[in-house]
């Protein structure tokens, strides 16, 4: 029995690497004969960085950086030697974890760290740079990642503009002439969201970085200018692009102030780990998230597993946190386990995430054993 463990990460809880592991583990325990090979996921979100160093044999590079609240933190990227590849997660320096809830600032808070992140790994020799967009604490069109590499944002008044979303109403001109030259940029999402509108970053993501009313209203203005002066300024009009509202509408600016292109992040990864051909290779798939429901569906990493199981006709395991009841969800996978088999807080549940996710592997390993005995 040839088995693929191919889970994204249990957010809040597991990597996707930690998952893996640990899904792994409890397998072996009760069917050590088994083989195992492991290619844990992402699809653009949190984590991206380490599945890809993973896979490709890159190491980590330490620098300092802003945090969204302009805190000076450490922060790290996947390096990639042999090809010049940095591999970044937006999140990292510039992601709602780095933030205690009562210090969200949907005016303040911005991608300057991820700019930092960005020159770094241009100056270290990147001939190509890959950006997980996903996680992110900021609503601010990537106008910070953009001052981090140079580019000068004006008032009417010829001053320096604070790159703040906070500050977007006013800023009137962009100059780039003192903007570094940049390597190839891909932006990896997992959203289609435009950057305004209905379905645009603030409306949707707004408030979970702690936007009121009041703030949602100035943000959306804000980046509605930012889009007017970008296209005026620069001759370019990304607002429409499917996947520009990822992560506050840096997927904007990255197409806007370094030419990046956007991709799907499972698809990259995918390609990456030819996980297709080891999916065509095995006998059972697993994979998993921290929570398999609608928005499974939506690009998400597991979704896209499942996807390729069926076009090669294997069967695919899924394991969660939790599961929602749909029909949809269901029919994609030939089972689902929630991993949670005793009654405890969701933060006892995040803390102890390894234990319940091997032991519900190795439940689910008896039973597989006991219907292969049974054929």
């Amino acid at each position: 029995m040839k088995i693929l463990i191919a889970p994204d990460k249990f957010k809040g809880s597991l990597s996707a690497v930690a998952a893996a592991e640990a899904i792994a583990a409890g397998f072996l325990r009760v069917w050590p004969e088994v083989e195992i090979t492991h290619a844990p996921i992402a699809d653009g979100g949190e984590g991206f960085a380490d599945a890809l160093r993973d896979a490709l044999g890159g190491e980590w590079v330490t620098t300092q950086a802003l945090d969204p609240i302009g805190r000076e933190v450490d922060a790290r990227y996947a390096w990639v030697e042999k090809e010049k590849l940095a591999i970044i997660d937006m999140s990292e320096a510039s992601g709602l974890w780095r933030l205690k809830p009562e210090e969200r600032a949907p005016l303040r808070a911005n991608t300057y760290g991820t700019g930092q992140l960005i020159r770094h790994a241009t100056k270290r020799g990147a001939k190509k740079i890959l950006v997980g967009l996903g996680g992110s604490a900021t609503t601010d069109g990537g106008i910070g990642m953009a001052a981090a590499l140079g580019y000068n944002l004006l008032t009417s008044d010829g001053e320096d503009l604070e790159p703040l979303p906070g500050n977007l109403l006013a800023l009137i001109r962009i100059e780039h002439e003192d903007a570094i030259e940049l390597p190839e940029i891909v932006a990896a999402c997992d959203v289609q969201n435009p950057l305004l509108g209905a379905r645009g970053c603030t409306k949707i993501f707004g408030p979970q970085k702690g936007a009121n009313e009041k703030d949602l209203v100035a943000l959306e203005e804000g980046l509605l200018n930012l889009a007017d002066v970008v296209a005026a300024d620069l001759e370019c009009d990304f607002r429409e692009t499917p996947g520009a509202g990822a992560a506050g509408g840096i997927a904007f600016g990255l197409l806007s102030f370094c030419k990046a292109k956007i991709c799907s992040g499972f698809d990259l990864v995918a390609e990456t780990l030819s996980l297709e051909d080891r999916i065509a290779a095995c006998d059972l798939v697993i994979t998993g998230e921290g929570r398999i429901d609608g928005q499974t569906l939506e690009g998400k990493g597991p979704a896209g597993v499942a996807q390729l199981a069926r076009k090669h006709r294997k069967p695919v395991l899924a394991f969660a946190g939790s599961i929602a009841e749909s029909t949809d969800v269901g029919s994609l996978f030939d089972a689902l386990c929630a991993i949670i088999d005793e009654p405890v807080s969701l933060d006892i549940a995040m803390q102890r995430g390894a234990e319940f996710l091997e032991r519900s592997a190795a439940r689910a390993a008896r039973v597989l054993r006991l219907g292969q005995r049974l054929l």
